[in-house]
């Protein structure tokens, strides 16, 4: 299946050779993504480089790499993973001597991406220390860019658990208002970070709703912070007016979040770069000190979560 898969891909690739359409990020991004979803790492490879071939080192092809390190990671090579978001990271960084961040989105990814995995590869071989040095110094060069949040997110993985957790702005919601965490001191708060586009987000919902069933008469307390993105699709990213877009956030509060009508949703984009909220859904959850006893991104199991939350009313 990989070979047919890569060899269907490189005809692909061959056909478009050369020519104007292969210049789409999608178009080479996508095709190594598939490669490298079926672990096929000397095909991704070989794809890549037939790419460059015609293109040469392109932004392009440096988001498609970083979809190799990524990919490398996860499948626990951390050698591997680590050459390849080297790579990345060198040839992206030389790119911006010429050209700001903001205005290449796939250079803008690769960077990130390549940030992430060299921080976390650090981390995963023993060398936690080292990891966090690192992702501050990332953050202080890039932290006021598009990728200072996912930036923010890893650093929090290493360094947020059994520490204060940074309050919430609260300056404008939706439903009833959102209470100060330090006005919750004394009681467990579940946090749950989302956006209104985010399919994730919506299935956690669900599992959210038999959370507060099962644990709300404990004392477990949740808040919702969610933000305004100028867009209401992701994919399109058609800019929109904030009025439009808070009856969308509305819209989808009474559709998808209907089991959680007590629940008090902060809008605010701070609280998003704050807690490093690059991935919805992603949920903190505060102790009875005002404590982060667990921070995750993206979407978890009932299961996972139950257990947590007991582990935590418990204590």
């Amino acid at each position: 299946m990989k070979a047919l898969l890569s060899r269907r891909i490189d005809l692909t690739i061959l056909k478009h050779k050369g020519t104007k359409s292969m210049s789409h990020s999608t178009q080479i991004v996508t095709i190594v993504r598939r490669a490298v979803a079926l672990n096929d790492f000397p095909g991704a490879e070989r794809l890549l480089r037939c790419y460059r071939d015609s293109k040469g080192i392109t932004p392009e092809s440096l988001e498609a790499l970083s979809w190799l390190a990524r990919g490398a990671f996860a499948a626990h090579r951390f050698a591997k993973a680590v050459g390849y978001a080297q790579s990345v990271h060198r040839l992206a960084v030389r790119r911006l001597q010429n050209a700001e961040l903001e205005s290449i989105p796939c250079l803008s990814a690769a960077l990130g991406a390549s940030i992430e995995v060299l921080g976390q590869s650090k981390a995963q071989r023993g060398c936690r220390s080292e990891a966090i040095r690192f992702l501050k110094r990332e953050l202080a060069e890039y932290g006021a860019t598009l990728i200072g949040t996912r930036i923010r997110k890893n650093l929090n993985l290493l360094t947020m658990e059994s520490q204060a957790a940074p309050e919430l702005e609260i300056l404008d919601w939706l439903g009833p208002k959102p209470p100060a965490l330090l006005e919750l001191r004394g009681q467990p708060v579940l946090v749950f970070f989302w956006a209104h586009y985010c399919d994730d987000s919506r299935t956690l919902g669900r599992v959210l709703a038999r959370i507060q069933e099962e644990f709300g008469r404990g004392g477990l307390a949740l808040i919702g912070p969610t933000r305004c993105y100028g867009y209401l699709d992701e994919r399109r990213r058609k800019p929109v007016l904030r009025r439009r877009e808070m009856q969308r956030i509305q819209q989808v509060l009474r559709q998808y979040y209907s089991l959680l009508s007590g629940m008090p949703v902060s809008i605010s984009a701070r609280n998003f770069e704050v807690y490093g909220v690059s991935t919805t859904p992603t949920l903190v959850l505060v102790d009875r000190k005002g404590l982060v006893s667990f921070y995750h991104p993206g979407k978890l199991p009932y299961r996972e979560l139950a257990y947590s939350v007991r582990k935590l009313l418990l204590t």
